[in-house]
């Protein structure tokens, strides 16, 4: 058994295809990200991944539209978003499969 922290990833991602993480795949990746209320991320989007978003605790906004706790948005390849919370968030993201890369500013 291996003991990591979520404190030494990079921004809250601790699996897929790059360092460091708890588990190197090509498969997936997965970030525990928390946010503080106002705070947001550019708009963007992947070629490739899909991208899933739980909401653990709080509110947020994703294009135009309004997620709380226990909501899950799911992003297909080619569709563009952005993120802001609108109170202190937490969330669960996975991206399927981790390519590097394929993240796209719009």
């Amino acid at each position: 058994m291996q003991r990591y922290k979520l404190s030494d990833m990079t921004k809250g991602w601790f699996v897929g295809a790059f360092e460091p993480v708890a588990l190197h795949t090509d498969a997936a990746e997965v970030a525990v990200k928390t946010y503080t209320g106002g705070s947001h991320e550019k708009r963007h989007m992947h070629k490739v991944a899909h991208e899933l978003t739980l909401i653990l605790t709080g509110r947020a906004r994703m294009n135009d539209s309004v997620y709380e706790a226990g909501d899950i948005v799911v992003i297909e390849p080619g569709e563009a978003t952005d993120f802001e919370a609108l109170t202190d968030v937490t969330t669960v993201v996975v991206k399927l499969p981790s390519v590097a890369g394929d993240k796209y500013e719009c």
